[in-house]
């Protein structure tokens, strides 16, 4: 009899139970860093204005057939891998993730053709993207790595679509809709408000959170100095759009590692993370011994921001997700 991930109870730790709600400072952090990210300046606004105008009425007449490409593409990828992990392709509907697709990537071509900044649309993607995660991880965790990949495909090919020099400002509208789907944002907003102000948990993410993109940025770079001719399914590991992806790819193992810290277990990290990391890394030519390099570096650079008392109670959680992808469990990584 196959025993799903999803199946599986949580691994328990006694961790202090403590809390208070993360989201509002979560949102206003993540709110900051984007608008660091639209500082370009404003050159002549009535053009930019009708240029854009035009090319946000080209991407939403596109975005059904690139929307139909993104699911082909994804399916080419992973249909192989769905099955080979027991995964009910029936779980998937094609015109539900559709629907959600229209529905978010409609908000971000209209802000970008309003000149709005990207952060502009957190408020209005998030729960919908929030209820996406919701509905396909109570199904089966493991689906979320199709449903986010065909989001992430759709949002490159409308790139495509641009411009050379508007591609790298609507990237910034792709990346928030990417964050919200890989990541368990939600999902750490919960469990934080469960906690008590006083939890050594909840104060340890407080201190970790604003930090997250600094420490996914210095271990990115490290990784790739330590494999400067890496190339994955991509492409070389240190060009600029892989680096964008890599590091996203820290952050999201960042915030479930969040999740396991504020719900005191790992269940996120056994049932989601790790399925997800061996299903679909593989087929993107992910390195193990990379990955595994990424949680030793990981496990540092949280272990240095922490103090004592926070470090010892987080470190049996990076313990354990550092062995989870070591050479014990992948001893052919390098």
């Amino acid at each position: 009899m196959t025993t799903y991930p999803y199946l599986v109870p949580p691994t328990s730790f006694d961790p202090l139970l403590p809390s208070v709600d993360l989201s509002i400072s979560f949102a206003q952090n993540y709110l900051q860093q984007m608008k660091s990210s639209d500082s370009a300046p404003v050159v002549n606004d009535n053009f930019l204005e009708r240029r854009r105008a035009q090319i946000a009425k080209k991407m939403l007449e596109s975005l059904r057939s690139v929307s139909a490409k993104s699911w082909n593409r994804t399916e080419d990828l992973l249909s192989q891998v769905l099955v080979q992990h027991g995964i009910d392709t029936d779980l998937i509907d094609p015109w539900q993730i559709s629907g959600g697709i229209h529905q978010v990537y409609k908000l971000a071509i209209e802000a970008y053709a309003q000149q709005l900044p990207p952060y502009s649309i957190v408020t209005k993607v998030s729960p919908v993207l929030g209820q996406v995660r919701k509905q396909v991880t109570a199904i089966d965790p493991r689906v979320i790595g199709f449903v986010a990949m065909q989001y992430h495909y759709t949002g490159v090919q409308l790139m495509e679509l641009l411009p050379d020099g508007e591609q790298e400002m609507f990237a910034n509208y792709v990346k928030i809709l990417d964050d919200h789907l890989y990541m368990p944002l939600q999902r750490a907003y919960s469990a934080a408000g469960k906690q008590p102000a006083g939890s050594v948990a909840l104060q340890s993410v407080r201190v970790l959170m604003p930090m997250m993109t600094k420490i996914a940025e210095r271990i990115v770079d490290r990784v790739n100095q330590l494999y400067p001719s890496y190339r994955c399914y991509s492409g070389l590991l240190n060009t600029p759009h892989m680096r964008t992806s890599s590091i996203r790819d820290v952050e999201m193992f960042q915030v479930y590692m969040w999740v396991c810290l504020l719900e005191g277990n790992l269940h996120a990290l056994e049932t989601e993370l790790f399925p997800l990391c061996v299903m679909i890394y593989p087929k993107l030519n992910v390195n193990w011994g990379l990955v595994s390099k990424m949680t030793h570096l990981l496990r540092k650079e949280i272990g240095a921001c922490l103090s004592p008392e926070q470090a010892q109670y987080c470190e049996p959680f990076y313990e354990i997700l550092r062995r989870m992808f070591s050479a014990e469990l992948f001893p052919n990584a390098d």
